[in-house]
This record gives C-alpha cells, structure tokens and sequence, in this order.
C-alpha cells in the first residue's frame, strides 16, 4: 500500500459484523462530501453506520493532523469493505446433531480525498 500526499486513509480491521451488512451502509456515502456522508450516518438506524461514523471521523481527523488538508473541501473518494477472518461456532440441534455458525467480520476501508 503506498501514500498518495492528496488522500487520507482509515482502516478498521476484524469489525465484528459481517461485510454483507456494511456494505449496504457505505453505499450511502460513496462520493460524498465529509458534512454530508456524517449527516446520512447519524440517520441511518444500522448497526454499521456507527462504526462507519466513527472511522470517518478517524479518516477526516488523520486528513486534518497529518496531511494538513481543508476538512471543507473533503470527500469520500473511495469506501469499501472486505471479508475478515470467520469465527465459527457449533449451535446444538436435535438428536445430537450440531449445526455450524459463521460469525462474520468485516475490514472497511475509507479513502477521502480533496475536491479541487
């Protein structure tokens, strides 16, 4: 992974809820401006928007302190969300049989970039 010096990065890696249900959240925001992508995220009533919510702020804080960017002018360039490690488990079923459980995770990842 290398740094462009026009773009901030956040990562939130082994988010325990899967990739399936953040996807539909970080839609919403997918080139959007940073005021707008954290108003869409207060109202989205989702377990993901809060985590999303919160590596935005991480990504917008990491544009502000270490690339030195206008948080005016920033917007959400690139946000994605890959397939982390699956926890398995056993759920007991009937005549002693067990049934397989997937606890998924989730790595979401969100570039922002300055509009020119």
């Amino acid at each position: 992974m290398e740094l462009v010096a026009n773009e901030a990065r956040a990562k939130l890696s082994y988010a325990r809820i899967s990739p399936r249900k953040v996807k539909i959240v970080i839609d919403l925001i997918r080139n959007k401006s940073v005021g707008d992508a954290l108003a869409i995220l207060k109202f989205t009533p989702k377990a993901a928007a809060e985590l999303v919510e919160k590596l935005l702020k991480s990504a917008i804080a990491n544009a502000e302190n270490n690339h030195n960017m206008d948080v005016e002018k920033l917007y959400v360039a690139e946000i994605f969300a890959n397939q982390g490690p699956i926890l398995k488990r056993v759920q007991p079923r009937a005549q002693g049989r067990a049934f397989r459980i997937n606890k998924r995770t989730s790595h979401v990842t969100v570039v922002l970039k300055e509009k020119e």
